[in-house]
């Protein structure tokens, strides 16, 4: 069984707890207007600058460069992220990869979107320690405007992840001129009270990714917007630190 990535990041210090590698699916049903890592949309191989975006990895091959962190892992309570794009994407070589770093002790994370029919989902985060769980937006018709897909199936998987009684972290994305106003936050802590959530990680908008759009000969909307850091989004944080849920970058 092979996975198509597009890269492997090691030392990764943001992914989950402690030092981590992330592994990187492509394939993404999202279209987000903020993608950092746009390459990964498309499912299959691109040409980014002089070369390939990403190859085909067979799980021994992808083990095999996991374990090579381990003592870093075993120090740092670490582990392996599986992220993309959209791991639920390649559902089947991601619950393979799972089973395999699990036989071998090493703590796992999945990053999602939660965009999938529950029954996959499902599947994949019962194999996980981890659940990194985005949520764009809380309004159905402003998820369609900035991502392309609604937010029903996200929701539905969300509410069934908490259910797994399972470490989930729910991950708020702040978006300037999509969902960083006052109001957006107080939408964000609704849902979020509603749905049991009592922690949650904003991402503040960066610009990490703006190159790979030149790269790739798209058109991005965002560019030359600037990046918001810890000062700008406090109001948003202390807004839903007020509905009681624990917020920190």
């Amino acid at each position: 069984m092979n996975g198509l990535l597009f890269n492997m990041q090691k030392f990764s210090l943001h992914d989950g707890p402690g030092i981590r590698t992330v592994v990187f699916f492509k394939g993404c049903p999202l279209c987000c207007a903020w993608c950092s890592n746009p390459e990964s949309q498309r499912a299959d191989p691109l040409l980014l600058g002089d070369g390939p975006d990403s190859r085909f990895y067979s799980l021994e091959e992808t083990v095999a460069i996991c374990l090579q962190d381990r003592p870093f892992y075993e120090e740092s309570g670490g582990g392996v992220t599986l992220s993309g794009g959209e791991v639920l994407t390649q559902s089947a070589f991601a619950a393979t990869l799972l089973d395999a770093l699990r036989a071998e002790h090493i703590h796992t994370a999945i990053e999602t979107s939660g965009y999938a029919q529950t029954a996959v989902f499902a599947g994949l985060a019962t194999q996980a320690d981890m659940i990194l769980f985005d949520i764009k937006h809380y309004d159905d018709r402003r998820h369609v405007a900035g991502t392309g897909v609604h937010n029903g199936p996200i929701l539905a998987n969300l509410k069934a992840a908490l259910a797994l009684n399972k470490n989930v972290l729910v991950r708020l994305p702040v978006i300037p001129g999509y969902n960083d106003s006052p109001e957006d936050a107080r939408g964000f802590a609704a849902l979020l009270t509603e749905m049991g959530v009592r922690r949650a990680q904003l991402l503040p908008f960066h610009q990490f990714g703006e190159k790979k759009y030149e790269l790739l000969n798209i058109p991005y909307a965002l560019r030359g917007l600037p990046p918001l850091h810890q000062e700008d989004v406090e109001e948003f944080s202390a807004i839903i630190a007020h509905a009681g849920i624990d917020c920190f970058l």
